[in-house]
């Protein structure tokens, strides 16, 4: 899922200082689940905006609306008819979802609430762990589920670069060494001959370079 954290409340009163009416837009899937930007942050945020502006003296009106998800213009289209009635829209989701509500509202300012982090899992409640970089080149099966392109600080491919220690990164003692995961998991599993493979230095071009990338699958397009 993508992770988010909230922006500074300073970073954000900032942004809306020129709006009067406000309406705070949450996410209900992924930056939900991360505790950033659901029907509960929206809630807390929104009345911490109110309470601010009252304290300053300063006459605001504050929406509070979540969808499922700000990324899909289905689910976006439920904001329209009422998203008139405000000045700007602070949107609690991830940086697909503020610009996909943006591209849906253009002459709204749409303005973003979250800074947009990483691809992650929930490893434990209130914990979430990068575990992918969207390189566009997945090679998980050869690695037993383990990306050395994210999970080893040095980025690694063709084995482990010898400074870890009792299966610990050398870089920071909270982080186990990805390449130990790797072969024990592989020795585990009778299958340490897949190091054998010696893989080429990454192509970025899949991963950046040639501007946003999509996917296009024709047989699920309306009408197909």
């Amino acid at each position: 899922m993508i992770t988010a954290e909230r922006k500074p409340i300073t970073e954000i009163e900032a942004m809306l200082n020129p709006f009067r009416r406000i309406l705070v837009v949450g996410c209900g899937t992924c930056v939900a689940e991360c505790a950033a930007g659901g029907e509960k942050e929206v809630a807390l945020l929104s009345s911490a905006l109110r309470m601010d502006a009252r304290l300053k003296g300063r006459k605001i009106e504050v929406g509070e609306v979540t969808i499922d998800r700000q990324c899909v213009y289905e689910f976006i289209n439920e904001l329209t008819g009422f998203v008139d009635h405000y000045d700007a829209i602070l949107s609690l989701g991830c940086g697909a979802g503020v610009q996909a509500v943006a591209g849906l509202f253009p002459k709204m300012p749409v303005l973003p609430g979250l800074n947009t982090k990483f691809i992650g899992e929930t490893k434990e409640t209130g914990l979430w762990i990068e575990n992918c970089r969207a390189c566009g080149d997945c090679k998980l099966g050869y690695f037993a589920g383990v990306c050395p392109l994210t999970r080893c600080a040095k980025g690694l491919l063709n084995g482990p670069c010898g400074g870890s220690k009792n299966g610990v990164c050398e870089t920071n003692p909270d982080t186990p060494c990805a390449w130990q995961m790797i072969i024990d998991r592989l020795e585990g599993r009778g299958q340490i001959d897949l190091l054998q493979t010696i893989f080429p230095p990454v192509d970025w071009s899949k991963y950046e370079g040639k501007g946003p990338r999509k996917i296009e699958r024709e047989d699920q397009r309306s009408g197909s």
